[in-house]
């Protein structure tokens, strides 16, 4: 979520399962701190006599409970939404891919967007999984001013989007860029990078003398795209895939289209806390390993996400 950008951002930058295999488990409701209602999927095996390729490299805690706690924010098509109770999608199908390798299973709850890191940092998650853009200011932890926020994470880099800008059908303004939108209302999900590639744009708007982007954040992306539905926003900015399977889908490919092409690519990470090194260490192993066998190329495959494909996996390749 290039917040992804890809950032999300993806690019927004922020910038969509395994062998067509859905992913199994129950969905349980939260409804603490910052989390929303959401799922908690499953995917992996027994912990007994567990035989998986790198299931002995996983931090003991790990090898005894046979679970991954995940932060998500299933809000985000294909990437991860819900759908009959279940969180689906490109990421919790590259994680049932993962928990092959592992041996244990990954467990998905959604919350808000933006508190995922934080609900990872205080331990209500053991990893995040989310479109997150792996870039520096979340490395190190800082806020868009360069401010210290906290200690930051570190990323395991698995797919690569960038940002890009979504209209109501039929372009009703003629928008071709994002460079188009200073002196207009572009909407946003808050806390993502794309908010950010908005915000940068809006100054290269000022800076050459045009009016300001008129930025509308939202809590969540589906209300970004309402606002953008209604004619109340000229465009929408989000990651490359979400606004490409958003105009596919949305009203039958009636409501939505993309605009231009997808800016600022950048990669997605698995965002890990930095004091669990050994976990991040086996993920990357774990990710270059279904890039090896396959099962990566089938997840993206099956969501329409193939362009964001990586040959091999990072560590805080973000920049």
């Amino acid at each position: 979520m290039t917040a992804s950008t890809l950032c999300r951002t993806a690019a927004k930058s922020r910038i969509a399962a395994v062998c067509a295999v859905a992913v199994a488990g129950t969905l349980l409701l939260t409804a603490c701190g910052d989390q929303t209602d959401g799922g908690s999927t499953k995917a992996g095996g027994d912990t007994a006599g567990n035989t998986a390729p790198l299931f002995g490299k996983l931090p003991e805690k790990y090898q005894k409970s046979g679970v991954i706690k995940v932060g998500t924010n299933a809000e985000y098509a294909p990437m991860e939404s819900v759908e009959n109770g279940k969180i689906v999608g490109v990421d919790p199908d590259l994680a049932e891919a993962l928990g092959k390798q592992l041996g244990v299973k990954f467990e998905f709850t959604s919350g808000s967007f933006d508190g995922l890191i934080t609900a990872l940092n205080t331990g209500r998650h053991d990893i995040a999984m989310s479109s997150i853009t792996d870039n520096k200011q979340r490395q190190e932890g800082l806020d868009d001013k360069g401010k210290k926020l906290g200690k930051g994470v570190d990323f395991v880099d698995y797919f690569l989007a960038g940002t890009a800008v979504y209209t109501k059908k039929g372009n009703p303004e003629g928008i071709k860029s994002i460079e188009d939108l200073c002196g207009k209302v572009a909407a946003v999900q808050r806390g993502t990078t794309y908010e950010e590639a908005l915000k940068k744009q809006s100054a290269a708007c000022t800076d050459g003398g045009k009016k300001a982007v008129k930025i509308e954040s939202f809590e969540n992306d589906t209300e970004a795209q309402t606002r953008v539905k209604s004619g109340g926003a000229v465009a929408g900015v989000n990651d490359y895939p979400v606004a490409v399977d958003l105009a596919r889908k949305a009203g039958g490919g009636k409501d939505f289209e993309v605009v231009g092409e997808q800016v600022d690519a950048g990669p997605f990470g698995i965002a890990v806390n930095k004091d669990n090194t050994e976990l991040r260490d086996v993920l990357k192993e774990a990710v270059d390993a279904i890039i090896a066998d396959g099962s990566y190329k089938k997840v993206l495959d099956k969501w329409g996400a193939g362009t964001g494909a990586i040959d091999k996996a990072a560590v805080n390749g973000g920049k």
